[in-house]
């Protein structure tokens, strides 16, 4: 007989009476399970980033701070999750939970599901491993351009003026939305929205617990009409950061481009990690960005064409190559362009003397030029379309670069042939209904 014991994190109502009766089978040895209360999501995050090994987690379904984060934290660790008596009506597979069990469970019935999932201790494995067919997603997926630059660069005008350019495409009607990811979130002053609720805080929030689906996400938009696209409002203070949880994010994220043909973000360029700042609090502000950048498919690099705006250019563009964004997808764009092509032409030089000091950035191409427009600011004023250059000119190249990837948004994954069988598409008969 295997002497293997299970050890297991427990948490729920402290009413629940599946969590004393389990307390008791394990206090008398009747299950092989060492048992571990938490009385909080807090205290169960702490035990599993102590290293010791856990077998499963069994939570409540109504317990509060139940969510993917936990779930994702908790299968990291090579613990199962099983959840006990669900309350509510979440795809709990979605969500990446093991298992499901009702509040009445037996002694068998649990450690059947402990043996079929969770490891025992002896046995821990760094991960669990999760059924292929339950995880496989067939749905497409849309564009994701990310629109990025230091501050003052006019990296949210050109945001704008891309998902405009987007938008004017006929075949994509209804189908662009703009998002502000950065942590000082302006796009909800630069299209006069009254109303700042929802936006992404609310968005990632709704993601904890479930999948939303393509109609609740546009519910959570706003219709900038004019110019024919919709926004995605941002966060409203620059604390709310703190806020946003990582797999939440990631889902709202996929719900995005599973919503939308193409999805333009505007978000920064700080993605120091831990492991650049020595910090991890850093990384967890940057999460957004970070993860918004390494998940985009093509990545706009906006700078100026003034001394400072070649150099902050050169700086972001090296940081994100750094990141692990390769070269193919980084475009380069200099914003407030003087017309001169001679001036155009210094500025290219520059630019290349600069970034070809480093190998590994030899081979950049050239920047994308946009002309300064002295009727930009009342167009944004007075919520009327923008001036058409704007989008226009990166439209074409970003397009291109998508094709020349390969990235298409309508990319669905083929489904193995199903066998017909007979009765299997029902029957027909000649003869007349009888009334």
């Amino acid at each position: 007989m295997n002497n293997d014991r299970w050890v297991v994190l427990g948490l729920a109502s402290p009413r629940a009476g599946w969590f004393s009766e389990l307390a008791r089978w394990s206090t008398a040895a009747a299950v092989p399970i060492d048992f571990v209360k938490c009385v909080s999501v807090e205290e169960v995050r702490v035990r599993l980033a102590t290293g010791r090994p856990y077998s499963a987690l069994l939570v409540g379904g109504d317990a509060t701070g139940l969510d993917r984060d936990l779930i994702d934290t908790t299968r990291a660790t090579g613990a199962a999750v099983v959840v006990i008596g669900p309350t509510s009506p979440r795809d709990w597979n979605d969500l990446g939970v093991d298992r499901l069990l009702p509040s009445s469970f037996e002694r068998a019935d649990l450690m059947a599901v402990l043996n079929e999932c969770a490891p025992p201790i002896s046995r821990v494995a760094a991960t669990v491993e999760i059924d292929a067919d339950a995880t496989t997603d067939t749905t497409w997926r849309g564009h994701l351009v990310a629109v990025t630059g230091s501050g003052g660069t006019g990296t949210s005008t050109v945001a704008m003026g891309l998902a405009q350019s987007l938008a004017n495409d006929a075949s994509n009607a209804g189908m662009v939305v703009l998002a502000d990811f950065a942590r000082n979130g302006e796009l909800a002053m630069l299209h006069d929205a009254q109303a700042v609720v929802p936006g992404l805080q609310e968005l990632v929030e709704a993601h904890r617990s479930v999948r939303l689906s393509s109609d609740e996400i546009r519910s959570m938009v706003f219709d900038a009409s004019v110019r024919g696209y919709h926004v995605l409002l941002g966060l409203r203070r620059q604390r709310d950061w703190t806020a946003i949880r990582p797999r939440a994010l990631d889902v709202s994220i996929d719900g995005l481009r599973r919503s939308y043909r193409h999805v333009v973000v505007d978000v920064d360029v700080d993605i120091e990690g831990e492991s650049e700042s020595g910090s991890l609090d850093v990384e967890e502000r940057n999460l957004i960005a970070r993860t918004t950048l390494n998940a985009a498919d093509i990545v706009i690099v906006v700078g100026t064409a003034t001394t400072k705006g070649v150099h902050s250019l050169c700086r972001d563009f090296r940081q994100l190559h750094a990141f692990g964004i390769p070269l193919n997808r980084l475009v380069p764009v200099v914003n407030r362009s003087p017309r001169s092509i001679r001036k155009q032409a210094q500025v290219n030089s520059a630019l290349a003397s600069l970034l070809g000091q480093l190998d590994e950035l030899d081979g950049v191409r050239p920047p994308i030029h946009l002309p300064e427009r002295r009727e930009l600011d009342d167009s944004i004023r007075d919520g009327v379309r923008l001036p058409a250059v704007i989008g226009e000119t990166i439209h074409g190249s970003v397009m291109a670069l998508l094709d020349e990837h390969g990235a298409r948004p309508m990319n669905f994954t083929t489904r193995a042939p199903v066998s017909v069988i007979p009765g299997s598409l029902g029957f027909w008969t000649d003869e007349e209904d009888v009334a």
